[in-house]
Order: C-alpha cells, then structure tokens, then sequence
C-alpha cells in the first residue's frame, strides 16, 4: 500500500471511525465533550505567539516528556506548548500534572481533513514527537507545511524494524520528516537510521530523568496501617493473562506464608470487576478498592483498580511484578519502581525496555520469571530474606540513577528544532484564535 493509497482509505474511513471513537466512550476510552478533538475541531483557542507542539502518545510517553517541556518553557517563557495525547490516561496525567504554558488536545485520528482542520486552528512553529508512534498522514502534513520537527526519545525494536524493512517497498516509514531523531540508545540510532532518518543518533532515555511518581502520604500511612506487618509484594500494571499467573503464585506461596497479601494493579482500571471475577474464579478473596474498601485480614488479594495511584503502591509494597512481561506486550517502565526502593522481578517480554531491563538483571536489582512457579519462587526467596530485598532494591536504585542526565542531551540536540520559536520580539502578532 502507498502512502497515497493510504490516504485515500483513511479518507474513506471517516464515517466508520466517527461510530468507533462513538463506541470508545462507552469503554472509557474517549471524553464525550471532547470526541471534536479527533476530528481536528479545537476545544481551545490558539494562543498568540509561537507554539510548539509536542506529541506522546499513551501515558509512558507522556511521563517521559513532561520534565522536558517543564525545561523547554523555563529557557522558552514566551511560548505556549500544545501537548497532544492518544490515551485519556495520559489525558489525565497532564490533567493532574500541568506544565506552564502549555495546552493539551487530543491527538486527531490520521484523516486528511480532520488533520488539515488540525493544523489550520493551531499552526504551530516547531514539533517534537515522542517515542515512535508516527501517523503517516500526520507526520506527512506538517512535513509538506514546512514545519520543523524532532523526533526524541526515539525507539525501534528489532522486531518492528523487521516489519517495517518489510515493507518499505510499499509504504516507507515516514522518518525523513524528523530532524534531528535522539533515540534511546546505539541499536535504536541504527536501526532507525537504516529506515531513512537523516539525523539519528543516541543521547539516552528520557525515562531516566522521569519524576518520582505522586503519593498520597495521608493514603499510605492508613494503608500501611491497614496491612499492618503482613507480607505482601506486587503485582504492578498488569495485562490480561496476568492475573491468573499472579493468582498462582499467590496460592503456591500461601502454603509458606499464610497471611499473604498481594496487591494487583492493572494497567487498565477498567478492568477491576474482570480482574475481581477471575481471582474469585482462582478461589481468592479480594477487596476492590474502587469502593473504598482497604485490606483487611480475610482478603488475599487487594485489587487496586484506580488510575494514578502506582506511586503509592510501589511505596507500600516495596516488591514488585512488572506487568506486560509474561504476555508479549513489552512490559511497563521498571525504572519507576526503581526510584522508589522496590526489589523488581519481570517477565521474559521487556523489548519496550530492553536496555534497561538488562541493566537491572546485570547489576542483580531485577531477576527475570517466565511463569507462576519461577515468580512464587523469586517472590518467596526475597519475603524470606530482607536483607537480600533491600540488596536489590539498591542495586535498580543505582541503575536508575546512573542513567540520568540524557534530558540535557535532548535539549542539546533540540536546539535546531527550538531555534525555529526564536525569542518573543520574533513572535509574530497574531490574534488567538476561537474555537473551531
């Protein structure tokens, strides 16, 4: 398929998707007030002045990039960013955690005219893509309108590069739009640079210079009062398949710890009455803290289907299961956890952290399970041996640490792209705009 064969279809398309992002609402996966966003309608006025726009994806991109606009609109205090996002989850963070100056949108779906009407109510000066999710005719669009655009953070598995090296013939990855591309790590640069960027080069991972996750410090010492001195661990950003494994282990392990408690966050709170239905299908009692409700010592399980409350858990449990490792989804961000003095155990499937996660294996502040029996084992040896948890919990400490600084690299390598926003005698006068 060509890029304008795929134009075409996505144009097309535009009937079918305005009845899919209808059905997303009912799963809580669009905001109805703002369903005009995909369609390129604006919720807000454009601000006068110059406008960066910096697109994350889903919620990990989006922690990523956060600390970087906080430094861009520090050096920058004339611009306004405009923050575009897929999820509603990292809708939600920007929500609870605003930068200054800064506007957050939904990101339009990749329709010609929904896009066109996009860029038309915002015309930003500059761009900044995070990670790798690149919407052809997006990407395409703002290249032809002469717009200056960065990709940072940038990353490519070795299986997606297979993919796409597969098909290039056919459908080119939009890379050449992008200069400069600051990828995550050397194989990464590689790799992406073999796809046609023109400027790919390795400065590090942005997830390094991440931010502590929020807590609640009231929450955490009535939870700790709650759990009082039972063992517990968790079970952290879990995927479907997950559960039943982590349902497993618990049971293998309460054969040596009769009190247990495990802690189960998924990575999708929507879940919560799934989850609570397949660990009472594994004979588990559970308390769901959607209600309110906090452990008490008839639950073996404590369900934590709320968003935005991993910090607290991490905090609570100080051992933790990465979810998205024991299915083939990549795994979540260990490095959170890691700033937070947490012993850590993963699954065999972390390509979305490949590097990091060696790193964590190699310096012994992580260990790799492949199923229920290995993670009860792993588990088990570290609620045995306290000073071998806190061992651990040192050893991904100094991972996390070691690898800081890699945002005053970005901001190095942005500085072409940033130059565009000139300074505030540059800016030109113009009037915000209403709202489409």
């Amino acid at each position: 398929m060509t890029r304008a064969v795929y134009r075409a279809l996505a144009s097309v398309a535009e009937p079918a998707l305005r009845i899919w992002l209808d059905r997303r609402v009912g799963r809580d996966k669009e905001e109805a007030q703002r369903l005009g966003e995909r369609r390129g309608l604006a919720s807000r006025p454009r601000p006068a002045g110059r406008v960066l726009w910096v697109h994350a994806a889903s919620l990990g991109e989006t922690r990523s990039v956060l600390s970087l606009i906080e430094r861009i609109v520090v050096t920058h205090p004339d611009i306004h960013v405009l923050l575009t996002t897929f999820t509603v989850t990292a809708a939600r963070l920007v929500a609870d955690r605003p930068p200054a100056n800064t506007i957050h949108q939904f990101v339009p779906l990749d329709v010609p005219r929904w896009i066109a009407r996009f860029l038309d109510h915002w015309r930003p000066d500059a761009a900044i893509w995070v990670e790798g999710e690149l919407w052809p005719n997006l990407v395409a669009a703002a290249h032809q309108r002469g717009l200056p655009m960065a990709l940072v953070n940038a990353r490519l598995s070795s299986r997606s590069f297979a993919r796409w090296r597969a098909a290039r013939a056919v459908f080119p990855a939009p890379l050449e739009a992008f200069a400069p591309v600051l990828a995550q790590s050397a194989g990464d640069a590689e790799r992406l640079q073999q796809l046609g960027a023109l400027d790919a080069r390795c400065v590090g991972n942005l997830k390094f210079d991440g931010a502590p996750l929020a807590v609640d410090a009231n929450e955490l010492a009535r939870l700790r009062a709650a759990v009082g001195r039972r063992p517990m661990w968790l079970a952290a950003s879990t995927h479907p398949g997950e559960e039943v494994i982590v349902a497993q282990a618990h049971r293998e392990m309460t054969t040596r710890w009769a009190d247990l408690l495990t802690i189960v966050v998924p990575r999708h709170a929507t879940r919560g009455a799934e989850i609570e239905a397949i660990l009472a299908a594994e004979g588990l009692s559970v308390a769901r803290r959607t209600p309110g409700v906090a452990p008490s010592d008839t639950h073996g399980v404590y369900l934590a289907d709320t968003m935005g409350e991993l910090g607290l858990f991490y905090r609570l449990a100080g051992l933790a299961f990465i979810g998205g490792s024991l299915v083939p989804h990549g795994g979540q961000n260990p490095l959170e956890p890691a700033r937070l003095d947490c012993a850590l155990v993963f699954g065999p499937h972390m390509t979305n952290f490949g590097d990091i996660a060696a790193a964590l294996i190699a310096a012994r502040g992580a260990f790799e399970i492949r199923d229920a029996k290995s993670l009860a084992a792993v588990i088990g040896r570290m609620l045995d041996d306290a000073s071998e948890r806190a061992r651990c919990a040192a050893a991904a400490a100094g991972v996390a640490e070691a690898g800081r600084g890699a945002i005053d690299r970005v901001l190095a390598g942005l500085a072409p792209v940033l130059g565009a926003l000139g300074t505030a005698e540059d800016a030109p006068n113009t009037d915000a705009d209403a709202p489409t």
